[in-house]
């Protein structure tokens, strides 16, 4: 086991890798921005380091920053949490040459899984749908033409080394192609630094539904169930929850068991996600695979029993699986509503200083943050302040708890999502289970005048 680990993030993924640590013994080191020098990851960890100031190239993403402050503070081990350098096959290499083990995957696979086209062609080889697409990068508007007219419109152009929405654009018709190939690559190029793309068929009204994966060093994988992760923002997740409504007991098994297949031949460890579409007929279509820990790991945690970051932390260490997760059961139903600094109608940032802050309890009710009365949601980060999960025995229950923990979460100070979250939760097809990954679209829609 890792005598002292170091935390390359912030916020309240590196305070939830800080209490799976202490359980197991694991002295913490935590690294911080300028910006964040009052911040709770700092004040709970053994050790804190300074890396820079608050723009994140200068400080989270700034691999010798991290590394030095990894080696002055001896420690064995780096958990990279989610975003940042999570999924830097180059930071992975990095901490491999110098002698410190990255609780993640191989270096090698996180740049398989995170070109998309090389991912998707290693997914298909290993017996997962895809969906029709382009073979390869596609390097220019004459080449995105002429896979269009192959795979027919409305297509998707997706940036090949990013997610999170960013670099990609949906074109409907021919006319359309021009402005959105040069839009999608510049995004692209601002976001991941690189101006690389490639075209999917788009798959209309789909749900987004994902697969949590262990795997450990002698080549054992297993899967702990779905996420139903369809209810998003621009492409930006806002809610998920465990069980999928769509889904029954047999078609999760039967997924599942491609997704363990298919990573057993690429020799997958550690945690990850293998990300779905599912379109009207109940077809599933793989679209990528995340390498780490999920914003949203908590709904399996409610629902398993599973502790996810120490399950991480064990797999790393050389710890085989069957002495980590027994035998994986399911119990009732999870849901997640990420709580967001942000204007509840128009999702503008809302930075600023936190006011009051309280946060709801009582039976079935997590609250994952790092906030507190006067901290400061600082501009550079992401607009994440806290995540309220809920478990139930069954979804009416989960609903019914989420409802009220909603209504019992006070955050004063900044605009936060809890509005819109109330909204959802009140919206008769999401509560029916009718829903798509255009439903907040259709639900924000101004009222014809």
């Amino acid at each position: 086991m890792f005598r002292k680990i170091l935390i390359a993030n912030r916020g309240e993924i590196a305070l939830r890798i800080i209490h799976a640590a202490k359980e197991l013994g694991i002295r913490t080191v935590a690294v911080f921005s300028e910006a964040d020098r009052h911040a709770l990851h700092v004040r709970f960890a053994d050790e804190a380091v300074c890396i820079g100031p608050p723009r994140t190239s200068d400080s989270y993403l700034n691999i010798p920053a991290m590394i030095s402050a990894a080696e002055i503070t001896n420690v064995d081990a780096i958990h990279p949490g989610y975003g940042f350098l999570s999924e830097n096959a180059n930071f992975a290499e990095v901490c491999e040459t110098s002698h410190i083990t990255f609780i993640g995957p191989t270096a090698e696979t996180i740049r398989l899984m995170g070109e998309k086209e090389q991912a998707r062609k290693s997914m298909a080889e290993a017996g997962l749908p895809i969906i029709p697409g382009s073979e390869g990068l596609v390097a220019d508007e004459d080449a995105a033409r002429q896979v269009a007219a192959e795979i027919g419109y409305p297509i998707m152009i997706k940036a090949a080394e990013g997610g999170g929405g960013r670099g990609m654009r949906v074109v409907r018709e021919p006319r359309e192609l021009a402005v959105a190939f040069g839009t999608a690559r510049a995004e692209s190029e601002q976001a991941f630094g690189s101006p690389n793309v490639y075209i999917e068929r788009l798959i209309e009204r789909p749900r987004h539904i994902e697969f949590q994966v262990l795997g450990d060093q002698t080549g054992e994988v297993i899967h702990l169930g779905e996420r139903e992760c369809t209810i998003q923002r621009r492409h930006q997740k806002l809610l998920e929850e465990s069980a999928s409504p769509v889904l029954d007991n047999e078609t999760r098994e039967r997924v599942g068991r491609k997704v363990v297949e298919a990573l057993r031949r690429v020799g997958y460890t550690n945690a990850g996600t293998v990300e779905f579409l599912r379109d009207d007929n109940g077809q599933f279509y793989f679209i990528e695979m995340n390498t780490r820990i999920q914003v949203e790991h908590p709904v399996t945690e409610m629902r398993t029993g599973v502790d996810l970051v120490k399950a991480q932390l064990l797999l790393a260490s050389g710890v085989p699986l069957r002495e980590i997760v027994d035998k994986v059961e399911f119990r009732g139903h999870s849901i997640e509503c990420r709580i967001n600094a942000e204007d509840p109608e128009t999702s503008r940032p809302s930075p600023g200083r936190i006011t009051a802050f309280h946060v709801p309890g009582g039976p079935g009710v997590r609250v994952d943050t790092a906030a507190y009365t006067d901290a400061s949601i600082p501009p550079y980060y992401d607009s994440l302040v806290a995540k309220l999960i809920v478990c139930g025995r069954d979804r009416a229950e989960a609903l019914a708890r989420m409802r009220r923990a909603l209504d019992l979460f006070v955050i004063e100070g900044i605009r936060t999502t809890i509005p819109l979250h109330q909204r959802i939760l009140a919206d008769p097809d999401f509560l029916a289970g009718n829903f798509d990954t255009g439903f907040l679209q259709r639900l924000l829609k101004p009222p014809a005048e």
